[in-house]
């Protein structure tokens, strides 16, 4: 296989011949810049079957991965930014593949959709399974349609009381910062059920969120929080708002789990709208 990268810091971003994967790639351009690391396109090569190999079809293969390669990096030339851009083309199984380059990135980037979305998914399994399992912070990158506001999109970040909770909300910060957008951090309580007390167990939450923010509020004078406690559900929220949000930051260890929001691996279903950022309190950021 061709391969013009080493094992380095770099935002990674899965290619696979889709437009969806060229939108990852244009998505990761800014966070490419903002960490001062490449960005790596990485096609993956799936043999086919078990049998004798193809010299004609594996040609074949390998014509159709250095063209996905270099629409991607025509595609990511013509924003004119300052990114170095790296690439390659391995064989192998794609989820294993890019767990492997995971491992020493920054970021790893993947479309919400892939080459193989005919089979009626919105979600690639092998983006749900990486999501879940990628040593690195995860973005699964949904295209942004037309909007009826000028206003900016929010950021949302979801916060809790897991281990997660302070590694999400300093992402959250800092992709509000690079996007120059309002951040909404969101707090839920799921388990309780309404009742006449319900308004006053709200705003309790809420002076409890305007307190734990009170310090990243006179850390980061130039983001315009936006604190929000809710009775219910995360989902419910997001599909109500889905107008205004541009980018959902979520910790892995999250209850109810990712899968909520990102698929699962067997169903590959998804349920948002907007990108969505996962991360972990052991991940570098």
């Amino acid at each position: 296989m061709y391969k013009s990268a080493s094992p380095s810091s770099a935002v990674v971003v899965g290619i696979d011949g889709s437009c969806w994967s060229v939108d990852a790639a244009l998505w990761a351009v800014d966070e490419a810049v903002s960490r001062d690391v490449p960005l790596r396109l990485l096609y993956v090569v799936e043999p086919r079957g078990d049998g004798a190999v193809d010299p004609q079809q594996e040609a074949q293969d390998l014509a159709c991965a250095d063209a996905s390669v270099r629409r991607a990096l025509v595609a990511v030339e013509s924003t004119e930014k300052p990114v170095k851009v790296e690439w390659e083309i391995l064989q192998g199984h794609p989820s294993r593949v890019l767990l492997d380059a995971s491992r020493s990135a920054d970021l790893l980037c993947l479309g919400s959709l892939g080459i193989a979305h005919a089979t009626g998914h919105r979600l690639g399994s092998t983006a749900a399974t990486l999501a879940t399992a990628a040593p690195c912070p995860v973005a699964i990158v949904r295209s942004g349609g037309r909007h009826g506001t000028t206003q900016p999109r929010h950021v949302v970040v979801e916060v809790d009381e897991g281990p997660d909770s302070t590694v999400v909300l300093e992402a959250g910060i800092s992709e509000a910062r690079l996007r120059g957008a309002p951040l909404t951090v969101l707090a839920t309580r799921q388990n309780s059920h309404p009742d006449d007390r319900q308004k006053v167990k709200d705003e309790g939450a809420r002076a409890r969120l305007d307190k734990r923010l009170a310090r990243h509020r006179t850390a980061n004078p130039d983001i315009k929080f936006n604190p929000v406690a809710i009775h219910g559900s995360t989902m419910n929220y997001l599909d109500r708002q889905s107008d205004s949000i541009q980018l959902l930051v979520i910790g892995r260890h999250r209850r109810p789990g990712v899968g909520e929001v990102v698929g699962s691996a067997r169903s590959g279903s998804a349920q948002v709208n907007c990108t969505a950022l996962i991360c972990q309190h052991n991940q570098r950021l």
